[in-house]
């Protein structure tokens, strides 16, 4: 496989599929020491089955087990932490990893139990779980799906599961955007194996799940995520951690050099449909460093209101994240607003929680 290379393959049949495209990829002849200790990297940002449209099938990352294992690799583990707000455990079980990881014999690490160390990163101070330091080739199983911040996530910005919570919330007072793409440099991506089988396209939690049934694979995370801005329809200046990345040498943007390969032919056919969601309510919130979690429970409670014909009846701005810490306004969400009027508390609130407060604070308004 090439790495200019993006391989696709369609169907039903995930775990099947995964290993027909491993064995097209000669994964084995990029990992030459049979010893070395290989991390599988999935999407487990919630508790939430894959079918969802947020987290990555295990019928996927069963399929990289069974291939790695018969070709006789055994020092394998997986490795993930959910987003903040939600526990690695809880994904661990209701995903179905527990029952996987117990079948197959392979460990997880919980990246949220784990320990951290700092790591210069191109001159940026991060810091990486510990399990970073036993990785001697990471694969990762990102989904490919929208994103309420950065529009799209897909290989560079699953790599987030591998720092600490703190560090997550840092990483939102930083832009978000320099930290992904500065962590390149700290956690490099060996092998990509996108689940673009269901991904949600607006939301990262998922909840509108679009079908495409298929997997992808790469060596070029920057490539790859280029090509997942096309298939949702952004230009890759819209995701700037993509280009960041680029410029600190993590792999090419340029998907004009890039051969796209299909072993069977898309039954689908459609491209994804081009309506945002996310876009269309936007523009009803001021947000300043928030974390993926408060935003993404935020943004779907807005969609709510926006289809009910209420988001419009919103006189001032909703005000979310750590940016309004310590300051004053009119209608907040998640604790860092607790010094608004109106502050619909949580760290984070759930989406249900802010489509009624704010269902409420409407009301009181009229």
């Amino acid at each position: 496989m090439k790495q200019n290379e993006i391989v696709k393959i369609y169907g039903t049949e995930y775990q099947k599929m995964t290993e027909q495209l491993l064995a097209y990829a000669r994964l084995e002849e990029r990992i030459k020491d049979k010893d070395t200790c290989i991390a599988i990297k999935p999407n487990l940002v919630t508790p939430t089955p894959a079918e969802y449209g947020a987290t990555t099938h295990p019928q996927v990352v069963e399929g990289v087990l069974r291939y790695l294992l018969e070709k006789g690799y055994r020092n394998i583990l997986i490795a993930e932490g959910s987003w903040v707000g939600d526990r690695t455990a809880e994904a661990y079980e209701y995903c179905g990893y527990r029952e996987l990881c117990e079948r197959y014999g392979v460990p997880f690490v919980d990246t949220q139990k784990d320990g951290s160390h700092e790591t210069d990163c191109a001159g940026m101070r991060l810091r990486v779980c510990d399990v970073a330091d036993k990785i001697g080739f990471l694969i990762n199983v990102p989904v490919l799906k929208g994103h309420c911040q950065t529009r799209v996530t897909c290989a560079l910005k699953n790599m987030k599961g591998l720092i600490p919570n703190s560090e997550k919330r840092r990483f939102h007072t930083m832009g978000l955007h320099a930290p992904i793409a500065h962590l390149t440099q700290a956690l490099r991506q060996d092998f990509i194996l996108v689940d673009h089988i269901c991904g949600d396209l607006d939301f990262e939690e998922g909840g509108h799940p679009v079908v495409r049934n298929c997997l992808m694979a790469a060596v070029d995370p920057v490539l790859i995520d280029s090509y997942a801005c096309r298939l949702l329809h952004y230009d890759t200046a819209d995701v700037p951690y993509i280009g960041m990345a680029e410029q600190l040498g993590a792999g090419s943007a340029d998907l004009a050099a890039a051969k796209i390969t299909e072993l069977n032919e898309d039954p689908l056919g459609a491209q994804l449909p081009t309506e945002h969601r996310i876009l269309k309510v936007a523009y009803a919130v001021d947000e300043v460093d928030s974390c993926s979690a408060c935003y993404g429970n935020l943004a779907p409670a807005l969609c709510r209101l926006e289809e009910e014909g209420l988001l419009a009846g919103f006189r001032e701005k909703i005000a979310i994240g750590q940016g309004y810490r310590g300051r004053t306004g009119e209608i907040g969400v998640g604790n860092c607003t607790k010094g608004y009027r109106h502050c619909i508390a949580g760290c984070p609130p759930e989406e249900e929680e802010i489509y009624q407060g704010l269902k409420a604070y409407l009301k009181k308004e009229d």
